[in-house]
């Protein structure tokens, strides 16, 4: 097979592909094969009728198109390969040449990776954010797991106030007429939340439990109900009961209760730790993502149509999943907030444009400064991969394949590029 290329833009190719007759007459009996059991003549078993006989009386033409898909996608492969052409999409492809004895000659445009004009990105003065933790996060951060270590005390000597858990019940109308949502059974609720119709907590404070009392409030003029929005509703409650969250004492035993500790100082010392971690890491992704996107900003890349629509099925696909996990389907979703699968696209299209970019320049900085991932690399993203899938070390790389092996070396190659940028930036130490 010959093949040439062509470059019709910065981002698309036209091959002409020419397999020999030879070649092309094996695809033909192949498809003869292959077919023949379909075809019947007159005076033949089904599937028995000498090739040439068909032909002479259908024309050749017949087996054209099955030889063609039987040779077509390793010509494709192999002049793609041949010219080192990285395709993205399928081709658009129109046959000039085929049977007669004269060689098949196609010719094939795509989209391939774009070239990429890199702004200097060597010195990029890009600030990293402070991620010192203060004291106020630590004691909110304890004040977190003690409210989730409270526990809930039934409370009968008073009325309701604020931050009571409450339960009750309560009937909503508008206009003297019952709407959907607007009635519950032992609901509950914790005054000052702000979970409900603003007005409404704060007008159950001073209730007894067995009170019964109507409420007066209004809904929010920009509400997700439109033929609630702005509208007076009356509701007519009863309280049953008033729990209160008990909180343990910030001591020892508080520590023991909710850690490996055995004081609360060491407790304390260890949240102050995580949480510098974890705000080390937040401010490293932050940096590294400025990074790229100061490169992205500058550079000049025309890119190709089908990389932004791979990178918007990716986030949707994204999206699906973190539905899935909330109990959701997809298809739910865009019911419950209005949208289409059209909208949900276009609102990612400006992310996924970006995601693209980023890669596009880190794919043409790994190429012009000749960056490969070290043993040590590989290594380190093949373990984070293993923690993020719950299996030991051992067990992940034993299950590898070799395409996901090419993947996480990928994966490390850019973190690399990345390391690279940082090392070359301004007040780099």
């Amino acid at each position: 097979m010959r093949s040439t290329i062509e470059k019709v833009s910065s981002n698309r190719v036209k091959l002409t592909l020419e397999l020999t007759p030879e070649a092309f007459e094996e695809a033909m009996q192949k498809s003869y094969l292959k077919t023949r059991g379909t075809i019947m003549l007159p005076g033949f078993r089904k599937g028995k009728a000498p090739r040439k006989l068909i032909e002479r009386m259908y024309g050749e033409s017949m087996f054209y198109e099955e030889a063609f898909d039987l040779v077509f996608p390793d010509m494709y492969a192999e002049a793609l390969k041949e010219h080192d052409a990285r395709a993205v999409g399928q081709p658009d492809v129109a046959i000039d040449k085929i049977g007669g004895g004269e060689p098949l000659t196609v010719t094939a445009e795509v989209y391939v990776w774009p070239d990429v004009n890199l702004p200097e990105y060597k010195g990029l003065n890009v600030r990293r954010e402070d991620d010192t933790v203060d004291e106020d996060a630590v004691d909110q951060e304890i004040a977190r797991v003690r409210q989730r270590n409270g526990r809930d005390v039934e409370v009968s000597d008073r009325p309701a106030q604020d931050d009571d858990i409450i339960t009750l019940d309560y009937t909503g109308t508008v206009d003297g007429v019952s709407f959907e949502g607007g009635t519950a059974e032992n609901a509950q609720l914790t005054i000052g939340s702000g979970q409900f119709i603003p007005g409404f907590e704060e007008k159950v404070i001073g209730m007894s439990i067995g009170e019964e009392r109507d409420i007066e409030v209004t809904f929010p003029a920009e509400y997700h109900a439109e033929e609630l929005a702005g509208k007076a509703a009356s509701f007519h409650v009863k309280l049953h009961a008033i729990r209160v969250r008990e909180l343990s004492d910030l001591d020892d035993e508080f520590a023991k209760d909710v850690s490996e500790f055995s004081t609360f100082e060491e407790y304390k010392a260890d949240v102050r730790t995580k949480l510098s971690s974890e705000a080390a890491k937040r401010a490293d992704s932050v940096y590294e993502t400025a990074l790229v996107d100061a490169v992205a900003a500058g550079a000049e890349i025309e890119i190709p149509p089908p990389m932004i629509e791979r990178q918007i099925d990716a986030l949707i696909r994204d999206l699906a999943l973190r539905m899935a996990y909330q109990g959701l389907s997809l298809e739910d979703y865009m019911r419950y907030t209005d949208q289409t699968i059209e909208t949900l696209r276009e609102q990612r299209s400006e992310q996924a444009e970006k995601l693209v970019r980023g890669e596009l320049v880190l794919d043409a900085i790994q190429k012009a400064e000749g960056i490969e991932p070290t043993p040590a690399d590989i290594d380190s993203v093949t373990a984070q991969h293993a923690l993020n899938s719950g299996k030991t070390l051992e067990e992940f790389t034993e299950a590898l394949t070799d395409e996901q092996k090419t993947y996480i070396k990928d994966d490390a190659r850019t973190y690399a590029t990345i390391e690279f940028l940082k090392k070359h930036a301004v007040g780099a130490e």
